[in-house]
């Protein structure tokens, strides 16, 4: 199936994109977090965080009153792959993926081995032609660089016609900054995220990537 808007290739985010976690993990990786930093956090709290309703994390962390290294670091002891994949939900609309004509890569702050187990359970890998991780080295998305090593992966270089589809402002402004269109899928609603994502067109589903 050739997207509605033709591109030549797609690029794609993850988490709260084509897959989200349910809201018992959540909660449950917040509460040991709290413990480790003596600090709880709040339901709305833990919501704006994990989904990254303002785009940066750290700015957030900074207001609560939380050091975002150490903040990092206790996040990432408190995951396990496994207990990720197995919390981890894949939308129903997320189906349109494997249905597009032309190289499909994937863009994702996930971390290798969270990022494995969940494309393993989930029986997705295959959807991707390549799979792209940010990183400290690398850049984190707005930065443009994760999009430009998987338009290099799929040898799209030269092409201009692509297109990045995501569901927050830093996959917009990484599209935006690797000279891409930008899809914005909202999964939340403006009224938790208190602002509107802005990108070059705005979906409530993926299925309106159909042609």
């Amino acid at each position: 199936m050739t997207g509605a808007d033709g591109y030549d290739f797609w690029l794609f985010d993850l988490d709260g994109t084509l897959v989200d976690v349910e809201w018992p993990y959540i909660r449950s990786v917040f509460d040991a977090v709290g413990d480790r930093l003596d600090r709880p956090f709040t339901d709305a709290e833990a919501a704006s965080l994990w989904h990254g309703y303002a785009g940066h994390r750290d700015p957030q962390l900074r207001h609560l009153g939380v050091d975002p290294p150490t903040f990092w670091r206790a996040f990432e002891a408190c995951e396990t792959p496994l207990a990720r994949a197995e919390a981890t939900r894949l939308y129903d609309d997320a189906a349109v993926v494997a249905e597009l004509d032309g190289p499909v890569g994937l863009v994702t702050h996930s971390q290798p081995p969270l990022l494995d187990a969940v494309l393993d359970r989930l029986d997705v890998r295959d959807w991707f032609d390549v799979v792209v991780s940010c990183s400290d080295e690398l850049g984190w998305k707005p930065d443009p660089a994760p999009v430009r090593r998987a338009m290099a992966g799929l040898a799209v270089d030269g092409v201009h016609a692509g297109v990045l589809v995501g569901d927050g402002p830093n996959d917009v402004g990484a599209a935006w900054n690797a000279g891409l269109d930008a899809v914005h899928v909202e999964r939340h609603g403006p009224e938790r995220r208190r602002a509107c994502v802005l990108g070059d067109r705005r979906i409530v589903t993926l299925d309106a990537l159909r042609g």
